[in-house]
């Protein structure tokens, strides 16, 4: 309807030849009692028309062709256009939403391809819960494009090629070695010292029994002790002799395995959170496919590149970025923004109209670089789109808990999903925008109350469920379909609940258009609200069987537009609490 709204008010000013704003044009008013939509062109428009915004307001409106669906106007001081949607136009809307051909907001398949990139953490180590939020955020904003319309494809980088992948191999030969000698053997500080990784070194030695085992794979111990000397240089260290003493073969074997185990664990947890993706896209298949060396040859024939102090550098300076970027060290190894590079050429080889990718906060500087390489490479850089998902932050008993990937002192997305659910996990990482940073109360996640927004919220939808089993128990089968019926809908709730209601593909549009899924968990919440009031104000299970089947009817389109938001959102929608 704000659509249909929009599209009148822009016809009224080109018939009066005065320009229409590049904003929206219609919005919802602040306060309740000023109709269910405003416009404040005239205010916007008064110093180019050397107008007062009250006149050129009255000059709209005697314009304006709205039909049935407005069923009064009113104009405000200081200018403002009050639209009062018409009972007609609310009823029509609610035939909608019962209509069970497409969900209620959503718009059919276009052509429109999008490929959104999410978490993509390195696999050494579990998803904690700060990965949590990235999963929620973009698979909800994945739901949500597809609601309107645009084809999407999800996809998770697997960074598969770097320094941390052999830490990981090391971290688990150590560990390993430590079992089968049943001897506590020298672990560097910088390795990766979690549970886990006695795990995966456990599934090693079971798998293979002593194979990477060696009579010569002593390790000097140089000085290692927190707050030490070099801590890295002691790990490199390490890692060059666990080449040199298991071979080639046999190192990448350890290597492989641990990657392996660790990506499935991964893919284990996104899965237990309902997310599912399309591809997992290595970051070796980069170097073996060729596209990292193509890279390179593409900028050195456009001039793009230039060497200083032995490194390969790009002239990311000249396409906006802050500085120039090294692709390759003096050594001879390449730097992650190489690989990257490479991987977004091939993103948009793919021919995707848009890219997302959702990045931890800490990745501020990663856009202008990738976007600087992209236009160097003869490419459109606004097709990217790079959204930074804040920290997320543990209370429980109102204690922060701490994390560490290293050290293993870290809650796992799993342990989260394990204590709260995955419902209540979803929506609290959801229900603020992914800019903000988020305090995630697990003991507010986990009560059965008003004050927990996912409870509230699936209290509404159950509650209607209840309503409909207590129909079939009394032997009632309501006719949801009854138009004449719904003409009775004329209680000041009830239109509050219609009002709200048809809202809902205005809020699937924005939130799309803006990557912006806490707007329908912010939206789920007014409407639950609107329902619970409506429930404990009018009796629904009443004996007058016509405005019994209304008030039922308007109970079932409520719980449909329930179910789908939260099923965008990732989130159930239970028939009994």
């Amino acid at each position: 309807m704000k659509r249909e709204l929009e599209a009148c008010f822009e016809a009224a000013l080109g018939r009066l030849g005065w320009p229409a704003p590049s904003s929206s044009l219609i919005e919802r008013p602040r306060e309740a009692g000023h109709g269910e939509y405003s416009s404040h062109v005239a205010l916007r428009l008064a110093k180019s028309l050397r107008q007062s915004p009250l006149a050129i307001a009255q000059t709209i409106v005697s314009n304006l062709e709205l039909g049935s669906h407005i069923e009064r106007i009113a104009i405000e001081p200081p200018g403002f256009i009050n639209l009062h949607v018409s009972q007609e136009a609310l009823l029509q809307e609610l035939s909608r939403m019962l209509d069970e051909t497409r969900p209620y907001g959503h718009s059919p398949p276009g052509v429109t391809r999008v490929l959104i990139e999410f978490v993509s953490a390195n696999p050494n180590g579990p998803l904690h819960i700060g990965h949590g939020r990235g999963a929620a955020f973009g698979d909800a904003l994945a739901r949500v494009l597809e609601a309107t319309g645009t084809r999407v494809e999800r996809e998770y980088y697997v960074n598969d090629a770097g320094r941390q992948m052999d830490i990981l191999a090391l971290s688990v030969w150590i560990r390993y070695r430590e079992i089968l000698s049943q001897a506590t053997l020298p672990f560097p500080s910088a390795g990766y010292q979690g549970d886990y990784i006695r795990d995966l070194a456990a599934r090693l030695a079971e798998a293979e029994g002593p194979r990477f085992l060696r009579d010569d794979d002593r390790v000097p111990e140089p000085p290692d002790i927190p707050g030490g000397d070099d801590p890295d240089r002691h790990i490199d260290a390490r890692i060059a002799l666990m080449k040199t003493t298991l071979g080639a073969g046999d190192y990448s074997a350890v290597l492989d395995f641990a990657r392996g185990e660790m990506l499935e664990i991964i893919r284990q947890d996104l899965l237990q959170f309902g997310v599912r993706y399309d591809r997992f896209y290595s970051e070796r298949s980069l170097y073996s496919g060729g596209q990292v060396d193509e890279l390179i040859r593409l900028l050195e024939e456009r001039h793009e590149t230039y060497h200083q102090d032995g490194a390969l550098w790009f002239r990311a300076s000249a396409h906006g970025d802050e500085k120039d970027r090294v692709l390759m060290r003096s050594n001879g190894a390449y730097t992650y923004f190489a690989p990257d590079l490479a991987y977004h050429l091939d993103k948009v080889r793919r021919g995707y109209d848009r890219l997302i990718n959702v990045l931890g906060s800490d990745h501020h500087g990663y856009a202008p670089r990738i976007r600087a390489g992209l236009e160097a490479l003869g490419e459109d850089p606004g097709r990217l789109e790079v959204l930074l998902v804040q920290f997320a932050v543990l209370y429980r008993g109102g204690q922060r808990v701490q994390m560490s990937t290293r050290s293993g002192s870290f809650v796992t997305l799993r342990e989260l999903v394990d204590e709260v659910g995955r419902d209540a996990a979803r929506f609290f990482y959801v229900m603020r925008s992914e800019a903000q940073h988020l305090d995630f109360d697990l003991d507010l996640a986990k009560s059965q109350s008003q004050d927990n927004p996912v409870y509230y919220v699936q209290y509404a939808h159950a509650r209607i469920a209840s309503l409909f089993r207590e129909c079939a128990e009394r032997g009632v089968n309501p006719d949801l379909l009854d138009r004449q019926a719904w003409e009775r809908l004329d209680q000041p709730l009830e239109r509050t609940l219609l009002t709200t209601l048809i809202r809902y593909p205005e809020i699937l549009e924005q939130a799309a258009s803006g990557s912006a899924p806490h707007l329908v968990a912010q939206y789920l919440r007014e409407t639950a609200q609107a329902f619970h009031a409506y429930y404990h104000a009018v009796p629904l299970l009443i004996e007058e069987q016509s405005l019994r089947n209304a008030r039922l009817s308007l109970c079932a389109a409520t719980r449909l537009v329930l179910a789908d938001g939260l099923s965008l959102l990732g989130v159930s929608a239970p028939l009994k609490m």
